[in-house]
């Protein structure tokens, strides 16, 4: 049994490790758009066509006469949109396919290669795949309304528009825990108090989750500090593992780490009140507001050596020779809010009703 565990942590480990370095390996230079991808990008005023001056109330009748607007994402939040964007724009249909991260980067690329031009809009997190494979190969073009763009910090919206920087946390349940979170280090996960009992997403299916675990990768001699913090001693290396950063992961699916399909699923297993053992969670950040719409109880591990939140950014793009191209910049600048909103704005629950939400969506 242990050979097959370690087997399983070693085919892990290679197959993110090639993952991770083909996505670098295609950061190559930006190569011209084909003719008829110009053809497009000057008919819809994008790219090297934009004009120094938008006319958003052209972009807009435009837009209503395409009427509809078609959206790739990783998130199912987008879809909860589908009514407001109707009160706003009656005139434009939006049609959303919840694909999460990675298949909404498969979709797209196979779709286009293919000579198929559906989506309008992708917004998607798993950055390194979004820039290098698909902006990078003119799979996608970068949008910023004219009107948000003084708004946006450059880093925010050069390469690619960032919609929304989110992160990924450790939960765990209010009701099993009263006294707060259980863990104070991360390594703490590893131990046999745990063994069964943490949850996370399938990271080769899961663009956030890959990231995450790569992000913890990437920093080995945090992870060994905090090991030292934590056992007062130096990390011992498990056989072929080559840092602390590794170390972790192989220890964490040693511990029987639960992969769960469903990020939904996961935030259940963790937050659902009247469990006896509920599972702790690394799960995307944004399940929190699950506590709100389905009673969970989840919380978050705030204090966590060495890090408590992974940070990606999820993007929004016009995809190659979308069909509806004005209706994609709508989009776009409806999903940013409104310019109204600032850090003095006040926000109140519900927030998808009222004042709330016409600060929230444009």
């Amino acid at each position: 049994m242990k050979n097959d565990i370690w087997f399983l942590s070693r085919r892990f480990f290679t197959v993110v490790f090639v993952v991770f370095f083909l996505s670098l390996g295609s950061a190559i230079a930006k190569p011209e758009p084909p003719p008829e991808m110009q053809a497009w990008l000057k008919k819809a005023e994008l790219g090297a066509y934009e004009p120094s001056k938008e006319n958003w109330d052209e972009i807009v009748k435009k837009a209503t006469e395409e009427g509809e607007v078609i959206v790739y994402t990783s998130s199912g939040r987008i879809q909860k949109l589908v009514k407001s964007f109707g009160k706003v724009y009656p005139g434009i249909k939006l049609t959303v396919h919840d694909l999460g991260s990675t298949k909404s980067v498969e979709k797209t690329k196979r779709e286009q290669q293919a000579g198929i031009y559906n989506a309008d809009v992708v917004t998607t997190g798993n950055s390194g795949q979004v820039i290098h494979e698909m902006l990078n190969k003119n799979l996608l073009v970068n949008y910023v309304p004219h009107h948000f763009k003084s708004r946006i910090p450059r880093e925010y919206r050069e390469p690619l528009l960032i919609r929304v920087n989110e992160a990924v946390v450790f939960f765990y349940n209010m009701e099993a825990f009263t006294n707060g979170s259980p863990v104070t280090n991360i390594w703490e996960f590893t131990e046999p108090r745990f063994k069964g009992r943490v949850g996370m997403k399938n990271p080769m299916s899961s663009g956030s989750t890959f990231m995450a675990v790569m992000t913890l990768i990437q920093h080995p001699q945090e992870m060994a500090a905090a090991y030292k913090r934590y056992k007062g001693e130096e990390i011992k290396l498990s056989d072929g593992v080559p840092d602390a950063g590794y170390e972790f992961w192989a220890r964490m699916l040693k511990n029987d780490i639960v992969i769960f399909k469903s990020g939904s699923k996961l935030a259940a297993a963790s937050g659902k009140k009247g469990q006896k053992n509920p599972l702790l969670a690394f799960a995307n950040m944004t399940y929190i507001a699950r506590n709100d719409s389905k009673g969970f109880v989840n919380a978050i591990v705030q204090d966590l050596d060495p890090v408590a939140k992974l940070l990606y950014p999820t993007f929004t793009a016009i995809a190659r020779q979308a069909p509806h191209p004005n209706a994609a910049k709508v989009f776009t600048a409806f999903v940013l809010g409104s310019t109204e909103l600032n850090k003095n704005s006040k926000l109140s629950k519900p927030y998808t009703k009222g004042a709330s939400s016409d600060l929230l969506l444009g």
